[in-house]
C-alpha cells in the first residue's frame, strides 16, 4: 500500500481544512486508514481512522466534536475534514494503513501535510 497526504495550508483559528488520503494498491491488506499528527518536539499522536469496509470510525478525545473522518472507496481517499481549528492543532499530519481495527498497528506512511493554525 502506498498512501499520498495532501490538503494541508496555514489558517487562522476557526477556520476548516479538508485533509486527503490517497491509497494505492490498497487491495493488498489494507482495513483501515488512520490520521496521526506530530508536532515539533513532539511525538505521533493519534487523531481519527476509518475502515474500509463499513465506514467506522474512531477519534481521539481532542478532536472529536471538531474533525470528521470518511472513506471514498471509489477514490481510494480518506478524508479528514478539519472544523474550527485551534493553534494546538498546528501539526505535520500523516496517514498510515492497517491490517487490524480497531488498534492498529499502522504503517505505510505517506510524506504527510503540514497544518498550521496562526491565533
Amino acid at each position: 500500500v502506498q498512501l499520498q497526504a495532501s490538503g494541508g495550508g496555514l489558517v487562522q483559528a476557526g477556520d476548516s481544512l479538508r485533509l486527503s488520503c490517497t491509497a494505492s494498491g490498497r487491495s493488498f491488506g489494507s482495513y483501515a486508514v488512520g490520521w496521526f499528527r506530530q508536532a515539533p518536539g513532539k511525538g505521533r499522536e493519534f487523531v481519527a481512522a476509518v475502515t474500509w469496509t463499513d465506514g467506522s470510525t474512531k477519534y481521539a478525545d481532542s478532536v472529536k466534536r471538531r474533525f470528521t473522518i470518511f472513506r471514498d472507496n471509489a477514490k481510494n481517499t480518506v478524508y479528514l475534514q478539519m472544523n474550527r481549528l485551534e493553534p494546538e492543532d498546528t501539526a505535520g499530519y500523516y496517514c498510515g494503513s492497517s491490517r487490524f481495527w480497531p488498534n492498529g498497528p499502522y504503517g505505510y506512511w505517506g510524506q504527510g501535510t503540514q497544518v498550521t493554525v496562526s491565533s
